[in-house]
């Protein structure tokens, strides 16, 4: 893993094949300004490592996985959690009263469809080398 600090920051696991997955990943990149997030895909080493260490699955990636002061947030917890952290997108942060039921109703349904609607690639995402040192893998 990175040399950096994990324990300081907020790391997103993400799916590295799914399209929107990673268009996600960007898009958290583009708007943490203050370089909170660090990011693991779930099919790397590290990523992997990070979900056997959690209790996590290590197959069938249907999760956004945020693991933010050793605490592993899913689904829609873990993006509004994360969402909270970033410019232009605090203001989703409040619909973490709705709750988790209809969230994870939503957010399963997209994931469920997330390959079919947006998407897939036959190798993970590559960021781009400023990002580089944000990525455990």
């Amino acid at each position: 893993m990175s040399s950096n600090n994990p324990s300081a920051r907020a790391i997103i696991l993400f799916d590295g094949v799914c399209n929107l997955c990673s268009s996600s990943v960007q898009q958290v990149l583009t708007h943490d300004a203050a370089g909170y997030f660090q990011f693991a895909s779930l099919q790397g080493a590290a990523g992997q490592q990070l979900l056997q260490q959690h209790g996590l699955p290590l197959s069938d990636f249907n999760s956004f996985i945020l693991i933010e002061d050793g605490v592993v947030y899913t689904r829609s917890t873990g993006a509004l959690r994360a969402a909270r952290h970033l410019r232009g997108y605090k203001w989703l942060y409040p619909l973490i009263v709705v709750p988790r039921f209809i969230r994870d109703a939503v957010y399963n349904l997209v994931a469920r469809n997330r390959y079919r609607w947006f998407g897939h690639k036959n190798e993970c995402w590559l960021p781009r080398p400023e990002w580089r040192s944000r990525f455990f893998d």
